[in-house]
């Protein structure tokens, strides 16, 4: 049952879902030495294909810059990424997947869609379309 931290029950079960499931995840990611925000920023400079500025990245995450760099240096210390001169600004510095981060993302994308059809299993195609049709009408009206 939801915790009640709204006036709308359907909001907090929205809330409450959202935070199961991201737990499911973290405990699947966990397993195998990762974690969620530790994907989402992987994620984000694999799609980029180029290395990005830590503001790029933390606006990109929607995360605080301060929990950026909390993970990219965490993500450094294990060889996934590394710093790398701006071209043109001797003040920043970019980052950028390794091999190894490369390889680590696309282990971690596997565990994350293998989790997530587990927890959605109980739904069918139909399940799913009707889902996707209502919280996209809950999104346009927040725009």
């Amino acid at each position: 049952m939801a915790v009640h931290g709204s006036s709308d029950v359907l909001v907090d079960e929205l809330f409450e879902t959202t935070y199961r499931l991201r737990q499911f995840v973290e405990g699947r990611l966990r397993e195998k030495g990762a974690s969620v925000a530790r994907l989402r920023a992987l994620r984000m400079l694999a799609r980029e294909g180029q290395p990005l500025r830590m503001r790029d990245l933390s606006e990109m995450a929607g995360i605080a810059a301060r929990t950026a760099t909390t993970i990219v240096d965490s993500l450094e210390r294990d060889g996934l990424v590394e710093r790398v001169r701006h071209p043109r600004d001797r003040r920043a510095s970019l980052v950028r997947l390794t091999e190894e981060g490369m390889r680590c993302h696309r282990e971690a994308e596997e565990i994350d869609r293998l989790a997530l059809a587990e927890a959605t299993t109980a739904l069918d195609e139909e399940d799913r379309a009707q889902l996707r049709s209502l919280l996209a009408r809950i999104r346009d009206r927040t725009v």
